[in-house]
């Protein structure tokens, strides 16, 4: 990477384990505070964890609402959020729907803009 130039990452969520989609947050802050243009994309199960953890009594609230505050959460895949019964919940959080993968979110599209993806 040349010298100056902005490193991305893009944190992906699959896993729908609350301690896990938590690690996705404090991870997204960590990059953003090092410089890094981060984006956090919530795929398969993980979209579960959205309505739950941002109702304000969760005891994780306070840091989903700080990464979402930051702009950090770039979206939400359409599709899961659809199956797992979610879609309202994400909907109301007004965060983005991704759907560009026939209904799923294209990580190709983050790959070709120079991101670096970590999935957990």
């Amino acid at each position: 990477m040349e010298s100056g130039q902005v490193k991305k990452i893009l944190l992906c969520a699959f896993n729908g384990e609350v301690m896990c989609f938590v690690h996705v947050l404090l991870n997204a802050l960590d990059f953003a505070d090092r410089g890094y243009e981060t984006a956090v994309v919530v795929e398969g199960s993980a979209v579960k964890v959205i309505p739950e953890i941002a109702s304000a009594d969760h005891p994780m609230h306070g840091l989903y609402a700080e990464v979402k505050k930051a702009g950090l959460i770039h979206g939400v895949c359409r599709a899961c959020s659809v199956k797992f019964g979610v879609l309202d919940g994400v909907e109301k959080e007004g965060l983005r729907l991704l759907a560009d993968m026939k209904g799923h979110a294209s990580l190709a599209r983050y790959v070709d803009r120079g991101f670096d993806v970590i999935t957990f």
